[in-house]
C-alpha cells in the first residue's frame, strides 16, 4: 500500500506481465502558475527545466530505438520496444505542448536554453554514423547505454514523485498530474532499455562507465536549465550557482525534489551484479495511478 502523495491509499496487486501501450491524454494548461508549486518557486524551476530537456530526450530515444528496432529478432522485446516508442512520443509531445504556455505566457523564452539541449541529446545520443558500418554499430550500443541510463533515472523519478506529498507546496494539480502520469508510465517501462541494452551487449562495465558519464552530465543540466529558468524570472534574484544550490538543497530538505543521498544511492545500485530495474518502483502502483489520472480520464 502506497499513497498518491496525501491522497487516500490505494491496494493493488501485483498486474504480472503488462503490455505496453500508449495512453491518450488532455491537459488543461490555462493560466498555469509560474511557481506551480507555490510554496518553492526554486524547486517549480528544477522541474520546468527538467519539463524543458524531456521532449528533446525523448525524441533522441525515439530515433535510437527506430534504428535498433531492425536488429532486435526476440518478439517479446520487440513487442516492448514497440510499447516503449509509443509512451515515449507522447511524453515528448505532452511536455513540449506545456511550454508556450507555462513559460512563454509567463514571460520567459525556452527557445535558447532548448536549443542546448536540442544539441547535447543530438550530439550525445543521436545517430553519428550508419549502423552498417561497425563503428556505427557500436555507437548504436552505446547509445543504448546511454538510455538505459537515463531511463533508471526517470523510473527513480516517476516513483519518487509518485509517493511525494507535493501537494503540501500548493501544487497545481494539472502540472502535478503531468509528472505522475508521466512517471507513472516510466515505472511501469522501466525494464525496456536496461533489456534492450543487455540484449545489444551493454554489459556491466560498459554500464557502469556508461552511469559515471550520464549521473553527472544530467544533473549538471538540470542546474544549468534551473539557472537559466531563475535568470529569466522577474519575480526571483538573479542567483549564482553557489546560492542557487543552496536554495536546491533546502528544497530537498523539504521533500520538494529527491535529495541528493537518494540520487546518490539509485545511481550506485546500477553498479551491482545482477542488477535490474525491476526493484525501482512498483508496477501495481503506476497503474492504479493511471487508471485514475485526470488528463487520462479526461480523454477517454
Amino acid at each position: 500500500m502506497r499513497l498518491f502523495g496525501n491522497a487516500a491509499p490505494i491496494r493493488a496487486t501485483d498486474p504480472g506481465d503488462v503490455a505496453l501501450h500508449a495512453r491518450d491524454v488532455r491537459f488543461d494548461w490555462a493560466e498555469i502558475p509560474l511557481h506551480w508549486m507555490a510554496a518553492e518557486p526554486i524547486a517549480s524551476h528544477v522541474m520546468n527545466s527538467l519539463n524543458l530537456l524531456l521532449p528533446e530526450g525523448e525524441r533522441s530515444f525515439l530515433t535510437t530505438f527506430g534504428e535498433a528496432l531492425p536488429f532486435v529478432r526476440d518478439e517479446k522485446l520487440r513487442e516492448d520496444m514497440l510499447g516503449f516508442i509509443g509512451q515515449e512520443s507522447m511524453h515528448a509531445e505532452t511536455h513540449a505542448g506545456s511550454h508556450d504556455m507555462l513559460l512563454t505566457a509567463n514571460g520567459i523564452d525556452p527557445r535558447p536554453f532548448l536549443r542546448q539541449a536540442e544539441y547535447l541529446f543530438r550530439k550525445t545520443v543521436g545517430p553519428r554514423q550508419s549502423t552498417g558500418t561497425r563503428a556505427g554499430r557500436q555507437q548504436l550500443v552505446d547509445r543504448l547505454g546511454v538510455i538505459a541510463s537515463l531511463e533508471h533515472f526517470f523510473a527513480f523519478l516517476g516513483d519518487w514523485v509518485l509517493n511525494s506529498d507535493l501537494e503540501q507546496f500548493d501544487a497545481d494539480p494539472r502540472m502535478l498530474d503531468l509528472y505522475r502520469w508521466h512517471g507513472a508510465e516510466e515505472v511501469e517501462h522501466r525494464n525496456v532499455a536496461h533489456d534492450v541494452a543487455e540484449y545489444f551487449g551493454v554489459g556491466y562495465f560498459r554500464r557502469g562507465a556508461l552511469m559515471l558519464l550520464v549521473f553527472p552530465s544530467f544533473l549538471i543540466l538540470l542546474v544549468r536549465g534551473t539557472k537559466y529558468l531563475v535568470r529569466r524570472d522577474p519575480s526571483l534574484p538573479d542567483l549564482g550557482y553557489p546560492r542557487l544550490l543552496l536554495r536546491i538543497f533546502g528544497a530537498m530538505r523539504r521533500g520538494a525534489l529527491p535529495g541528493v543521498p537518494a540520487l546518490l544511492i539509485s545511481a550506485l545500485s546500477t553498479f551491482r551484479p545482477g542488477y535490474s530495474p525491476e526493484s525501482v518502483g512498483s508496477t501495481a502502483q503506476a497503474i492504479a495511478y493511471l487508471a485514475q489520472s485526470p488528463a487520462a480520464r479526461a480523454a477517454s
